[in-house]
């Protein structure tokens, strides 16, 4: 079983680069990069937060990226 600290730790660190590669991609508010790809605003900011994250939010948001999981898990930004 994982522990809360370590599932929040390692799910903000997730939202971190979320961001970075968001940023990296030219997209400076996540707000017009969540409306331009049809998520809700506050459910992505929340994402990028490391909070309410799911594996299904995170898949959207690399599909979007055209990132595969192990490409994201595994390559600097």
């Amino acid at each position: 079983m994982v522990k809360k600290s370590s599932y929040d730790k390692v799910s903000k660190e997730i939202g971190q680069k979320l961001k970075a590669i968001r940023i990296a991609k030219g997209f400076t508010s996540y707000e017009n990069f969540a409306l331009e790809n049809e998520i809700d605003r506050k459910q992505y900011w929340r994402i990028e937060n490391g909070q309410n994250l799911t594996l299904k939010s995170l898949i959207k948001v690399l599909d979007i990226h055209g990132l595969s999981l192990k490409k994201f898990f595994t390559e600097e930004i």
